[in-house]
Order: C-alpha cells, then structure tokens, then sequence
C-alpha cells in the first residue's frame, strides 16, 4: 500500500481538527484605501474619471465587501478623488452599511428606480455627461449595457487594465493569506488520502473535505472539490457517472479553501494500493514536467515560457505533440488570488514577463484517455530571485506526503 493512503477513521480525523484562524491578520482599512490610490492612479494614466466595480472579487479587493453579485445593482464608484460611493437597494443598505470598510456614502434605490441613473449622477456631478467611465469586466454584461443607457454621451471603457494592473502583482500581505489557505487544503489532503477505503465513494470524500476545510478555520469550508477514482482521472473535469474506490485504482484529489477570501487550489494524485509500472512512469514524467516548468520561471521570461518548457519536456518523453493527448491538453498554469482562476495564464502566447509578486499554479497535467491521469497542482509566487513554492510538490509515488513514519 501505497504509504499514508487509507486506515483512517474519518470521524476519528475531524475530532482531532484545530482551527488555524487566530493566526490570520486581515486585511486594514488602509490596505484598501491604498489600493484605491493605486487604481486612480491608473485611472488618471488613462484619462479614467470613474471607475465602477459592481459585486464581483474586484469589489472585494478594493472595498473590502463580500457581496454576492444578483440582478439588482450594488456596486462601488470610484471618482477622481473622495473615498468611494457604493449604491445599493434600498432595503439592502442597512446590511451594506455594517460592512463597510472604506467610506460612508450609500445612495440607494427603490425597486422602482433605476441604479444607474444614480451611477449617472454621481459621474455627471463630478466630470459631466461626456466622461469616460471603466466598467469591471468582472460584473454582468448587462451592468454596461445599462450604464451605457443612462449616460448616452459617456465613453464606457474596459476596466481590466486598472484592475489587472493592482491585482497581479501580490503584495507580502495576500501572499501569506494565500500561503495559510494553501497550508490548509495540504493538511486536508494528507488527511484525506488517509480515511480512503475500499468502497467508499468521491461524494463521501468531498464531504470529509468540507468538514475538515471547516475544522481547521477556512472561510466556509472548501471553495470547490473534485474528486475522481480509476479512470475518470484521466480527464481533466472527470468524468460522469457512479465510482466506488477499489484496490490498485489511481486516484485524483483537486480542492481548495479561502482565507479572506485568498484561494487556495492543489491536486494530489496517487494510487490506492500499489502503483503499476505504467502508473508509476506517468507519475514520475509528471514530476518532471512540473519541475521543468518550476525552473523555467525566472524572473523576466514570458509566462509561455513555463508551459514550453513543461510541453518541451512532455514531448521529449514521448507526450503530445502540443495539445495533443497521451499528453497535456491544457495550459500549465492560472494566477491565483481572490479568484481561483486569474491572470497571468501560463500558456503558448502569452508574453506577459513574470515579475516578482506573480502567484500562479504549476499543473501541467498528463492524461491517457481510457486509462488514467496524472496531475500535481502546486503554485508559486516569484521573488527577484526566482519562483518559490507555496507547497513543496510530492517526489515519491510510493510515498506522495512525504510521511516519515
């Protein structure tokens, strides 16, 4: 047996289970007000005189509200100068004004009104009708259209290169909130290769998964979970259908938490019982092509790089070419922030150069349609220095957590 994997009793796990959030420093009041002076900053680059982030992870990370996107508006304005203006439902102020980090202003709106003619006055007051105003791309396309209605004579522009432009690069601050989540999901990984079992089924594991995400203090429990037995780990998002765990099956384990809303996202594979000679080759070329990605980030090489050199390597074992499957179908790597997926990509085009303060996923994952797959998902964030490893990847198929007993 495969070592650390199963003999567990899941109940007996979850009781032992601490919460780890005492030590989680959240994010001030003058981080936020910080990212606002950045984002104008930006703004006035750009000839931006407002910039509206409806509820989305952007309004979360320059206001500090959580809020849940729906079809009635709740949106931040930021203007040129002055702290932001949120407008919100009528009946949904009370609530948005307890959360409030940034700010004091709130204009409201009956159910009979429209929020954007409230949006509409607030630019018009400040920079007239004819102003040009980001829109996040983050929010509903409707939310552009609408705005688009309310002030005809505006320019409504793309607020990506603002927001992308604060976002990328990670300050010290997010980058520990995203190593405690990642901490987290790792320890919940251990855990859970240990209560596998003949029989058991993924949705019994995912719940284990939630549960102890919970126990050890993650926003909510786990953000999303996959987990996927024997030949569905051969495609990327599994495959349908009712598994039940049994000897010698491979096994493919993707989650993650939040932690103030930082996300973590690893994936383990391995087998339960003992790795066949094909299932171990395919572990070790995985290996391989994920540290041959790792090095190949290097401060001031495009992202496309580290796919090359994990596809470059895949193909000198005999994978791909390419895209192409026995081989890597997807792209090595996303960014990673408070959303799970984000810039920068790491794939073919993209020559964004890497930069300190980048975090992004290292999972160039191999697939054997019919057989099995193979995927290590760890993330780095790079320093002048080169990348570092959020979570050492695992080095022994025989032995994927690194147990010492």
């Amino acid at each position: 047996m495969t070592k650390g994997i199963g003999g567990l009793s899941a109940p007996a796990v979850l009781s032992t289970l601490k919460s780890r959030r005492a030590a989680v420093q959240p994010v001030t009041a003058d981080e936020y007000r910080a990212r606002i002076e950045a984002v104008r900053a930006h703004m006035a680059a750009r000839k931006v005189d407002a910039l509206l982030l409806p509820a989305s992870s952007n309004f979360l990370y320059f206001t500090g509200l959580d809020w849940h996107p729906s079809e009635r508006l709740t949106a931040a304005v930021i203007l040129k100068d002055g702290d932001p203006v949120y407008v919100c439902p009528a009946f949904e102020e009370p609530k948005l004004r307890g959360h409030i980090t940034v700010g004091d202003e709130v204009r409201t709106w009956q159910e009979d009104e429209s929020a954007y003619a409230l949006v509409a006055d607030l630019v018009r007051a400040q920079s007239g009708a004819s102003a040009t105003v980001a829109v996040d791309a983050l929010g509903y396309a409707g939310v552009f259209f609408d705005l688009a209605t309310a002030l005809p004579q505006a320019t409504l522009v793309d607020a990506r290169p603002l927001t992308e432009a604060c976002r990328r690069v990670k300050s010290a601050h997010e980058i520990a909130l995203l190593s405690h989540a990642k901490a987290i999901t790792l320890e919940v990984h251990r855990l859970a290769a240990g209560i596998l079992r003949p029989g058991i089924t993924p949705g019994e594991v995912v719940a284990f998964i939630g549960q102890a995400h919970r126990a050890l203090g993650a926003d909510g429990g786990n953000t999303f979970c996959a987990v996927q037995f024997g030949e569905a780990t051969a495609y990327p998002h599994g495959a349908p259908g009712d598994w039940f765990l049994k000897e010698g099956d491979p096994v493919l384990i993707d989650t993650g938490c939040a932690i103030e809303g930082y996300k973590s996202d690893i994936t383990r594979c391995y087998t339960f019982g003992h790795a066949t000679p094909e299932y171990r080759r395919v572990w070790e070329d995985e290996r391989d092509a994920q540290m041959a990605a790792f090095n190949a980030a290097q401060i001031g090489v495009p992202c496309e790089a580290v796919d090359i050199a994990a596809r470059s390597f895949l193909e000198s074992r005999g994978y791909g070419p390419g895209y192409q499957v026995p081989g890597c179908p997807h792209r090595t790597g996303h960014g990673v922030g408070l959303d799970l997926h984000e810039p920068a990509y790491i794939v073919g085009g993209n020559k964004q150069p890497l930069e300190a303060g980048l975090c992004f996923s290292v999972e160039p994952m191999l697939c054997l349609y019919g057989k099995f797959g193979v995927r290590f998902e760890d993330h780095v964030y790079m320093t002048e220095d080169g990348p570092r490893w959020f979570t050492v990847p695992p080095t022994d198929v025989d032995n994927p957590f690194g147990l010492h007993h």
